[in-house]
């Protein structure tokens, strides 16, 4: 899979264990007694550039756009919708153009996650990863139906991308700052899994303007809403594990709102960081949990 698409797919999906710090703040501690608050349906649209490359990295641009859209609730589970199109410019005066479109549904216990990923480079024909996995008392079992039926066991601290993003704002409103996670998201080949490391910032509340606004900064619905830096370091897991490979493959930063929206996306791939600026922002009618 494109880089820029393992990137994005994790942005807002889009991360068992948080090492507890000393309080960030009087506001830390408000949202912590403050009722849950519940994930937002809602669809944002993401416009990709290139921040910076480093070193002698050849990549000379980037552009393209981030779909994203979610809905659910806690009876119904959630599912996501997302497509990318990105272009990567290299200084030789190449490119490469691709396409990636997903939709997964994930219960609200984590338990279950369903997804299909299909991803188009160029002309080439698209290369498809689809399946389940499914939580039991002994760890998690994947059923992959592309691109080859197979079947396997992950460990039982493993989560899903919405249970990833749930724990994440539930760190931040402990006032934790540091948050460790095995994600399985199906991405790749869908047999791998990521080591993540989050680093949480202190929380920035609804009266604190972005510094660089974007279509949601007014939305009635983020407006009023706490929100954290947020930046995830993600490691293979194989890799780390036969060769104690402490270097992160890419990482991601953004600023989570606590219904579960983010902004500001930065997507760095050691080389290159591509940011992502929100561009369109809509909630979504949510149906009633019954």
């Amino acid at each position: 899979m494109d880089l820029l698409h393992r990137l994005g797919r994790r942005f807002g999906l889009a991360l068992c264990a948080g090492l507890a710090t000393a309080s960030f703040s009087a506001m830390a501690q408000d949202a912590k007694a403050a009722p849950v608050v519940p994930f937002l349906a809602h669809q944002a649209a993401y416009d990709l550039s290139l921040l910076k490359s480093r070193g002698n990295g050849s990549v000379d641009g980037a552009s393209g756009q981030i779909i994203y859209s979610f809905a659910g609730n806690e009876c119904d589970g959630y599912t996501t919708d997302f497509r990318q199109i990105s272009q990567i410019d290299t200084e030789s005066g190449g490119s490469k153009r691709s396409d990636m479109r997903s939709t997964s549904w994930e219960d609200a216990t984590g338990k279950t996650y369903r997804f299909k990923i299909e991803t188009r480079s160029d002309n080439s024909d698209p290369s498809v990863v689809d399946g389940y996995a499914e939580r039991t008392g002994e760890g998690i079992t994947v059923k992959l139906k592309q691109p080859q039926a197979k079947t396997f066991s992950l460990g039982k601290d493993t989560v899903f991308p919405t249970e990833q993003v749930r724990r994440i704002i539930e760190a931040a409103r402990a006032g934790k700052s540091i948050l460790e996670l095995a994600v399985y998201d199906g991405s790749d080949d869908g047999q791998k899994v990521f080591d993540t490391l989050t680093v949480i910032g202190r929380p920035i509340s609804g009266d604190e303007a972005p510094s660089k606004p974007d279509a949601g900064s007014d939305n009635g619905a983020l407006k009023p809403m706490i929100r954290w830096p947020v930046t995830v370091s993600y490691y293979d897991h194989a890799a780390k594990a036969n060769a104690g490979e402490q270097t992160p493959a890419y990482a991601m930063s953004f600023e989570l709102y606590e219904n579960g929206v983010s902004r500001a996306l930065k997507l760095d791939y050691n080389d290159f960081v591509v940011a992502g600026a929100m561009s369109k922002f809509d909630v979504k009618d949510t149906k009633t949990c019954r």
